[in-house]
């Protein structure tokens, strides 16, 4: 049986972009199956909020302005509903402690697990408008998706999650990643960056699963 095509897949927890990717990877798993192989990872894009907001947000209203730059974003795209109190009252500190309970999860559990809970975190945010860098906030979204909490801090306490997150982290910058969300197809063969759309991004794996991985370049 021929192995799965592997495509990593790095976001940051809080990147409206990868909010909107969403519907895009579900549909990539939807028609492609067993063909696909989608190894979750995540990225520091988010880790701290107010220096990002004060310094890239500043002149253009901080908070305010990327709460806008948010639901204008995510208005044309109707699966990726946005809360008009995004970014308003509601303000995390980081995306590391989701990342980290999403890492946890992973270890306690499985990776489809995993990557079920990060959806659970995201939904939290963008459209209940919960604080995904409270720690209270991640073990009560961990209890509500009825997973054993004892066991996903167990795997925070011993360091294993945050050596897993940060992993991924080097990951992200060895690869020289641009931002969330990016696609690395086939290790690495090909890399895909931002707001990709659908048809494009299925075009792009479909071509690559036929065509064989250890074909010989041209150059």
């Amino acid at each position: 049986m021929k192995s799965p095509l592997v495509i990593d897949y790095y976001t940051d927890i809080l990147c409206i972009w990868a909010w909107i990717a969403q519907r895009r990877i579900d549909e990539l798993n939807n028609q492609l199956g067993d063909s696909i192989e989608i190894r979750y990872h995540y990225m520091d894009i988010f880790g701290d909020v107010e220096n990002k907001m004060t310094h890239q947000w500043g002149k253009r209203g901080k908070y305010q302005g990327f709460a806008e730059h948010v639901k204008h974003a995510a208005s044309p795209f109707d699966d990726a509903i946005v809360s008009d109190d995004i970014w308003q009252h509601v303000q995390p500190t980081t995306s590391a402690n989701a990342h980290l309970y999403i890492k946890a999860v992973e270890l306690a559990f499985d990776a489809n697990v995993s990557s079920d809970f990060a959806l659970d975190i995201r939904k939290a945010f963008y459209i209940n408008t919960l604080d995904i860098s409270n720690l209270k906030v991640l073990s009560a979204l961990v209890v509500e998706h009825k997973l054993d909490l004892e066991a996903v801090q167990s795997k925070i306490e011993t360091g294993q999650a945050m050596a897993a997150l940060m992993n991924d982290y080097k990951s992200a910058k060895d690869l020289a990643l641009k931002g969330s969300p990016s696609y690395i197809i086939d290790n690495g063969r090909q890399v895909l960056f931002g707001n990709v759309g659908f048809r494009v991004l299925l075009a792009n794996v479909e071509e690559r699963l036929k065509r064989p991985s250890n074909e010989a370049s041209w150059c």
